[in-house]
């Protein structure tokens, strides 16, 4: 006697539902350990952030002295490129006599960096002296805010970048109340002071989007310039602000994220890839329960669905990712080389 069309159905879905496509999608591992390493000069550590130029020059990296080096290949090494007007005034940010945390107050500490292509201006997240310019032939970079409109001051300007269509710049304030150097505390006390905030490149105005905001630190203008992404070091998660569109001035959740991100950069497919600082701690874990493999960074696609992911020795931290020409280069703001996975 034959099966009814509908037992024939069920049996049908249940049969392809055994199937590896209706299993989770595969997430790809990337291993950074065998990956090449450019050091920084003597005496630095920290490219917390990474550029590039409109025509591939770089990597560019702000570092621990204040400074922001350029890349010229293996035959010219780092040269400085950008410093600010304290680097040049104050004969101890020079002297590398002190540990860069007694002197960055002083000295300065460049965080986000991103170019606008059209221009050939370097912008420049530092995060005591406030959002910075630099020209393309590089020197001394010129502060251009150091509060919005509000009135309200700047404590610490953390992660940038620029719409490239208008030359607006969208970027961070980390908290309100505390500056880099007191980052823990932000974590510790819960901290929700901080800002996405933008400058207006054609009335040179900064205004806030969002404020009330966790721990917010990478940013990345979508590919079409609808949105923008903002990593939240805490709670561990991505948003998104709409720019344009029938969502304009929404903040929706992007992703949840299984680490602290730092940095956030546009890939090559129309997705981001985040920089993990540290893996997501489980309140349950153990020595013995220890994850085999060390995160330090994902690929997540237009929707926010994870779809790759960096692995890397113990100790290992990145700040940044990112992909150029197929190729990821790796920051780190505690590591005293840049990487790259060819």
């Amino acid at each position: 006697m034959g099966l009814k069309p509908a037992t024939w159905l069920l049996l049908v879905v249940g049969l392809v539902c055994l199937l590896p496509p209706c299993t989770a999608a595969q997430i790809k591992t990337t291993d950074t350990r065998w990956g090449f390493h450019l050091p920084l000069p003597s005496g630095v550590t920290g490219a917390e952030s990474l550029a590039f130029g409109a025509k591939g020059q770089g990597p560019y990296a702000g570092v621990s002295d204040g400074r922001v080096l350029k890349w010229g290949g293996s035959a010219v090494g780092w040269t400085t490129f950008a410093y600010n007007a304290n680097y040049r005034k104050i004969p101890l940010c020079t002297a590398n006599v002190a540990p860069s945390e007694e002197t960055e107050t002083m000295c300065g500490r460049p965080l986000g960096l991103q170019f606008h292509a059209k221009t050939g201006d370097l912008y420049i997240a530092d995060a005591y002296l406030g959002l910075m310019r630099v020209g393309p032939a590089g020197g001394e970079a010129e502060v251009l805010a150091t509060a919005a409109d509000d009135g309200v001051p700047f404590h610490f300007v953390n992660g940038l970048d620029v719409d490239q269509a208008t030359g607006d710049v969208y970027f961070t304030d980390s908290s309100t109340t505390y500056p880099r150097r007191f980052n823990t505390e932000i974590m510790m006390n819960a901290d929700a002071t901080g800002r996405l905030l933008k400058y207006d490149a054609r009335t040179k105005g900064v205004t806030v989007l969002k404020s009330g905001l966790p721990y917010p630190n990478g940013v990345a203008v979508s590919r079409d310039g609808a949105h923008v992404v903002v990593a939240h070091t805490v709670p561990c998660q991505a948003f998104r602000y709409w720019i344009s569109g029938a969502k304009a001035g929404q903040y929706e959740l992007l992703a949840d994220l299984p680490g602290y991100p730092d940095n956030v950069r546009r890939d090559g497919k129309g997705g981001y890839w985040v920089a993990l600082n540290q893996e997501k701690q489980r309140l349950d874990a153990t020595p013995a329960a220890a994850p085999a493999k060390h995160l330090v960074g994902v690929r997540l696609d237009a929707d926010g669905v994870e779809v790759e992911e960096l692995t890397a020795a113990k100790g290992v931290t990145l700040s940044d990712v990112a992909e150029r020409k197929g190729q990821l280069w790796l920051g780190s703001v505690e590591l005293e080389y840049v990487g790259l996975v060819a």
